[in-house]
């Protein structure tokens, strides 16, 4: 372990013990329903611990505002991804409605592929989700989330990657459901 890293580590563990009584009491202020405050100001320190940044932080209440927001809107965005297959699979005509085994297969291969993305860094999935889910294109994708386009296609190439991986390793009859 570099000593680098551990510093990083320790930072964010001084943040954590100063900050997250704060984050959770802000987001329950201005937060609906419909997620776990508590799990979303974990996430925020997970991802600020798993960022390679190295220079001190210096609006550490800003940035960690920042980071849960955006998880807040990832929750937001896979909620209203569940709710949208959920009334496309109420429309669907009984001829071709599947066996309640298909669905079973179904989701079990929408779960592991859901674990599969969230192996991916915090922007390399974003950045997935914001293409295939919200349909933006490579400039909006580096707008929204400060990154260059350059940034936006290697992360989009490495997400495909993983997924088409995940293809193959899925065995016949889950990928056919």
């Amino acid at each position: 372990m570099s000593g680098t890293y551990v510093s990083h580590r320790n930072n964010v563990g001084g943040l954590f013990r100063a900050h997250y009584p704060w984050l959770c009491a802000r987001l329950r202020r201005h937060s609906g329903a419909g997620f776990s405050v508590e799990d979303i100001a974990a996430e925020t320190f997970v991802q600020l611990l798993e960022s390679p940044r190295l220079t001190p932080i210096r609006e550490p209440r800003a940035l960690l505002t920042t980071i849960a927001q955006r998880l807040i809107y990832q929750q937001w965005r896979r909620r209203d991804l569940e709710h949208q297959h959920l009334d496309q699979l109420q429309h669907i005509d009984s001829q071709t409605v599947k066996s309640p085994e298909e669905l079973v297969q179904l989701s079990q291969a929408l779960q592991v592929l859901d674990q599969t993305l969230g192996s991916l860094p915090g922007k390399v999935r974003a950045t997935f989700l914001l293409a295939r889910i919200d349909g933006l294109t490579y400039p909006q994708i580096a707008a929204e989330l400060g990154i260059s386009q350059r940034s936006v296609s290697v992360y989009v190439t490495r997400s495909q990657a993983l997924c088409a991986q995940h293809s193959v390793n899925q065995p016949l009859t889950q990928r056919s459901a």
